[in-house]
């Protein structure tokens, strides 16, 4: 194949991406037999001259003697694609079909590799399949009504079910592209294989995952919902069974493990089962909410819609030279909405989601602050007791009904006759009430937000307006803690448990989890034989 990197073609160019190729390099000219596009990103920094700039793999004839024509050209190059190393298949026997435990991103990609090479899984995950789910969720959004065992955080697809459907990531593995190809057979657009940031969206992300979850039961793998873990049977370090929903039990030597980062009962069963973990950093703060619109102008210059391209996105971030922390933009939605998240009773969590078509009208993101043992202590559960904290201030905030404490960002400044929310743009549901979001965040997390504000103001004209409305609070941004694991990825405490994932403190979004969960399952298969 012949690589071509940083082609660059405006925005407005009406041509076929073959025509363009064969203009700017004529020695291919009649020789393309087909174009893969592997990236293609938006460059806006001479709006509103606005580029795709394209990285493309060609197949063509006369491969050679075109690169000799084309002399000495940096942008393009002869290539050999990199295939995923091939699965080996292990010997050690198995007595029992592995679990698999969580049925997120991580859960998933590992039942279905699992299962697509005959190992059966049996996939225990605590919530509820994606349509119960998204029914209980709707309902907890519009009444209140919470569900500790079905909401956003648990059930079928994981955390990810309810957000942008975001599959950036910023590892590189021959793998990726293969779980993307899957993705999209199962239902994701088909741009995800090449757009620089793409996404899949709530909408699209739901029939995905239970088209995925028919073909892992095809192919012999099972998956039940409503399957809590309540217990870890163990001899002489090593698994021998797990407990479900208290009662019931299942022999296996083999857990893998994709529990996410909110199932803090799981973690502390797991820490008093002995399972190797540290506590973690991670970030807290709140999610902030703008017109599309002025998100829109400021990246572009222009309506999205004039020129073909979708709602603006952003990334900022801010290094505060007082306290050493850093504050960032995270988890960006254009065109969505602020949801309530919460996994347990308590506590007000939220985040962001966004359907496909991103076109709500509003662009929110998390806005946070890094914090770390040192802020909330060394134990491996010291994390979770921090979230729980400042998520049940902002419960209580709120009116200790899910409601949600907010603010305007002129009010957070303590500026003078700042606005109420009254008048702000804001999605969250059920409620927000108008509250000092000082009091359900730590002073250090606070004070670094207010010096960012008016720093990423200087940058997007407006982000910090009076007007804007944060509400609070958000806590998920990763695991509070990490489990251990060796390099054969498996527990160095209890021998059998293979930690994977985000839960587990090895991922960082859907792509990066989803390729743990299916190299952690590789990595089993390559020691054990299909079980019996």
């Amino acid at each position: 194949m012949i690589r071509i990197i940083n082609l660059r073609v405006a925005v407005t160019v009406s041509s076929s991406i073959e025509e363009i190729v064969e203009k700017k390099y004529p020695p291919l000219r009649g020789h393309i037999e087909r174009i893969h596009v592997v990236r293609r990103a938006v460059d806006a920094r001479k709006k509103p001259n606005i580029v795709f700039v394209y990285t493309l793999l060609v197949e063509a004839q006369q491969e050679t003697q075109i690169i000799k024509k084309l002399g000495k050209n940096k942008d393009v190059t002869l290539f050999t694609p990199e295939d995923p190393e091939p699965i080996v298949i292990g010997t050690v026997p198995l007595a029992y079909r592995p679990v698999v435990m969580g049925f997120g991103p991580a859960g998933m990609l590992a039942a279905f590799y699992l299962a697509r090479e005959g190992y059966r899984p049996i996939v225990l995950e605590r919530g509820q399949d994606v349509d119960t789910r998204s029914a209980d969720v709707e309902t907890f959004w519009k009444t209140g009504q919470f569900k500790p065992e079905s909401n956003v955080q648990f059930g079928e697809g994981g955390a990810g079910t309810f957000s942008d459907g975001k599959l950036t990531t910023r590892i590189t593995h021959p793998r990726l592209h293969e779980i993307s190809k899957y993705f999209v057979d199962f239902g994701a657009p088909e741009e995800i294989l090449y757009k620089h940031k793409p996404h899949v969206g709530t909408d699209k992300l739901r029939h995905m995952v239970k088209a995925m979850r028919q073909r892992i039961i095809e192919w012999g793998g099972e998956v039940r919902f409503g399957a809590k873990v309540t217990d870890l049977f163990i001899e002489h370090d090593r698994i021998v069974g797990v407990e479900v929903n208290g009662d019931e039990r299942i022999d296996t030597t083999i857990v893998l493990a994709g529990v996410g980062h909110s199932a803090r009962d799981t973690y502390e069963m797991l820490y008093h089962r002995n399972v190797d973990m540290t506590a973690k950093p991670f970030a807290i703060g709140v999610r902030i909410e703008h017109p599309q619109s002025l998100i829109d102008y400021s990246q572009y210059g222009v309506e999205p819609e004039s020129l073909g391209l979708g709602a603006a996105e952003y990334s900022l971030v801010y290094h505060d030279k007082e306290t050493g922390r850093t504050a960032y933009s995270f988890c960006m939605c254009p065109g969505g909405q602020v949801v309530a998240s919460a996994s347990e009773l308590g506590g007000v969590v939220t985040n962001g989601m966004s359907l496909y078509a991103r076109d709500s009208g509003v662009a929110n993101s998390a806005i946070v602050v890094n914090v770390g043992p040192d802020d909330f202590g060394q134990h491996p559960l010291d994390g979770i007791a921090f979230q729980r904290e400042w998520e049940r201030k902002a419960y209580e905030l709120g009116g200790s009904n899910f409601d949600a404490p907010a603010q305007t960002v002129g009010s957070f400044l303590g500026l003078d006759n700042a606005p109420s929310i009254a008048d702000s743009v804001h999605s969250y549901e059920p409620h927000i009430v108008d509250r000092d979001l000082h009091d359900c965040l730590p002073p250090y997390v606070t004070s670094v937000l207010e010096r960012a504000l008016p720093y990423w103001g200087r940058r997007i004209k407006g982000f910090d307006g009076e007007h804007i409305c944060m509400t609070g609070v958000e806590t998920r941004t990763s695991a509070p803690l990490r489990m251990g694991r060796n390099e054969q990825r498996i527990s160095p405490t209890v021998h059998g448990f293979y930690p994977m994932g985000e839960g587990a403190g090895y991922a960082g979004g859907i792509m990066s989890a989803a390729l743990d969960g299916a190299e952690t399952a590789i990595a089993c298969m390559s020691v054990y034989a299909k079980p019996e």
